[in-house]
This record gives structure tokens, sequence and C-alpha cells, in this order.
């Protein structure tokens, strides 16, 4: 259910997690945009007390005008960790803010090797034979997708590249053809 909170302090954020990091499987925190009145902790705030407890950040939904929510879960152990985050962590240790929590998540990652990989895969240009085999009985799809830019291209392959469920990647590839049927691009996903 999404149901957000609202904490207007890192404080109160961090209180939240000391509290509640074990027991909750996620939660919404609200976000007021710049140059609403409202006071709001910032996202480098909040992000950085959620990776002193082993959580992270993931999708951000829109709210109303003034306000959007943000989910924030504990981090799972096969869960690659961004350069970003690396240097935040790095930061909250030689501050002494990291909890032991954070820190076995960290120990975590350097002993099953996710802390070595990098964040986002590394894409080739490389077609799939199931995407190529599905533009090939789509000449209207494959004909839009030949005229992309090849960064456009290669949003589109990464996309249903890094799928990790064979469903996921049907979907997607469902997905683009529509979407190249119709003259469009990926956009953000």
């Amino acid at each position: 259910m999404f149901s957000p909170i609202y904490l207007e302090t890192a404080e109160k954020w961090r209180a939240w997690l000391q509290e509640n990091h074990a027991s909750a499987s996620d939660v919404w925190l609200l976000f007021y945009k710049k140059g609403f009145s409202r006071p709001t902790i910032t996202y480098e705030a909040a992000v950085e007390d959620a990776l002193c407890f082993g959580w992270i950040d993931s999708v951000i939904r829109r709210v109303d005008e003034y306000s959007y929510a943000r989910k924030f879960t504990p981090r799972k152990n096969d869960s690659k960790w961004s350069p970003s985050n690396k240097k935040r962590v790095e930061k909250l240790i030689a501050c002494g803010r990291m909890t032991e929590i954070g820190l076995a998540k960290i120990e975590a990652a350097k002993k099953n090797g996710m802390w070595d990989q990098p964040d986002r895969p590394q894409l080739k240009l490389n077609m799939s034979q199931d995407f190529a085999t599905a533009l090939a009985a789509n000449p209207a799809a494959k004909q839009f997708f030949e005229q992309l830019a090849p960064s456009y291209q290669k949003q589109y392959l990464g996309w249903i590249e890094v799928a990790k469920r064979p469903e996921t990647r049907e979907n997607r590839i469902r997905e683009s053809l529509d979407l190249l049927n119709r003259g469009e691009k990926l956009g953000m996903k």
C-alpha cells in the first residue's frame, strides 16, 4: 500500500530507521519540491542515513503538484553498489556514522563479489536472437528501430538485456515492439 511518511529532518529519518530498519520491509518517504514552503529532508541526507542502516532508495512516485515519495528498502545481498554509494559510505565510515548493520552489508557485498560488480552492465550493441527474430517478424518496428540513433538503439537493447526473468524479457520485447510500431523512443524506464 502506498502510504508515504513525512519526516522533515534527517534526525527524524535516522530515528525512524533506528527503530524500524529490522522490522519494516519498505517505506515511502515524502519529499517536497524545491520552492514549496514546507520543510523537507534532502535526498542526499535521506540516502546517506539509509545506507548507514543497510537500506537503499529505488523508485519515485508523484504524490501531488508539491511533493513526491521515494521508496526505501533494506538492501539485498545480491544488489550492486553504485560508485556514488561507495563514495557515500566511505565518507560515512570516516565520519563514524555507519551502523553495524550498514557495515555488515558492505562486508557481505565484498565477500560475495557484488561490491566489485559494475552497477550497470557494460552493454554492447549486439542484438539478442529473440529480439532480432521479433523485429524480423515486424517490418514497421524494425524500420523505425534501424532509423534510431545508436544511443536510442542501445537503450532498447540494454533494457531488454538486463531483464532477469524470461517473462520480464518477453514482456519488454513485446512492449518495445509496441513502442517501435508507434514510432516512439523508449524513454525513461
